[in-house]
């Protein structure tokens, strides 16, 4: 199993960046798939999360009307638009289904002038 992160990197306060988490080893279709955060010397949090038929989403409210998270194939992903600094954290994929859980190795989002 394996999710692998992509499109981390720093962009001025307002910009944009989309995220992606390529997945593989399990059945993509069956899992719900989230997107996490955790900054310097805070807990990890949850972000985003949508549902295995892409029907349903949901966003924690410090993200909601800027961020977006969709799926593809074998690859879910996270658009993020008018980015803060306090957006800045290492994200994380997240894979939940058939009694299992699988974590990415998370990929840096710096927000700064």
């Amino acid at each position: 199993v394996q999710l692998v992160e992509s499109g981390g990197g720093l962009v001025q306060p307002g910009g944009s960046l989309r995220l992606s988490c390529s997945v593989s080893g399990f059945t993509f279709s069956r899992y719900f798939m989230s997107w996490y955060r955790q900054a310097p010397g805070k807990e990890r949090e949850f972000v985003a999360h949508i549902t295995g038929a892409g029907d349903s989403t949901n966003y924690a409210d410090s993200v909601k009307g800027r961020f977006t998270i969709s799926r593809d194939k074998n690859t879910v992903y996270l658009q993020m638009n008018s980015l803060k600094p306090d957006d800045t954290a290492v994200y994380y994929c997240y894979a939940r289904g058939d009694l299992r859980i699988y974590w990415g190795q998370g990929t840096q989002v710096s927000v700064s002038s």
